[in-house]
């Protein structure tokens, strides 16, 4: 008998995620983007561009203690994975456009530092993992790995 899709065990791949790393860059972005925003007068962009990455980076916290937790169930369930980052997404949502309403138009920063947090975000996770398995890949082409015209089995 097999389980059903929404009740099967939920598994994930150690993932190469680098709070302190993805936090000197957030700093450092931020920073560069208050004082270029500051050079033309739209220093509290910058300010809130900051705050949107900082956002970002509490929301992958979040993300990292709620996997670990969940899947440290005897029976993690997708279905409580779900909902769990829809009630996550959405309330990172609504503080971010809140901040963007009420400060707009300088308040939009926290949305464009959210978005670029997202992208840091996958590229400092998704290069080393990309990395790790292209290794391991060259490590499997080895000669014993080879069948008879040369492709691998």
């Amino acid at each position: 008998m097999t389980t059903p899709a929404q009740d099967a065990p939920l598994v994930f791949p150690s993932v190469a995620f680098r709070p302190v790393r993805l936090l000197v860059i957030c700093v450092v972005l931020a920073a560069l983007a208050t004082l270029g925003l500051g050079l033309v007068g739209r220093v509290m962009i910058g300010v809130f561009f900051g705050i949107g990455l900082a956002l970002g980076l509490i929301n992958a916290l979040l993300i990292r203690r709620s996997v670990t937790k969940i899947t440290a169930e005897e029976h993690p369930l997708k279905s409580k994975m779900a909902v769990n980052s829809a009630t996550r997404l959405m309330i990172m949502t609504v503080i971010g456009l809140t901040i963007a309403f009420v400060f707009r138009p300088d308040g939009l920063g926290v949305v464009f530092g959210m978005a670029l947090f997202q992208l840091l975000l996958v590229f400092t996770t998704a290069l080393p993992v990309a990395k790790k398995l292209r290794a391991g890949a060259a490590n499997a082409s080895g000669p014993a790995s080879h069948g008879a015209e040369g492709e691998i089995s």
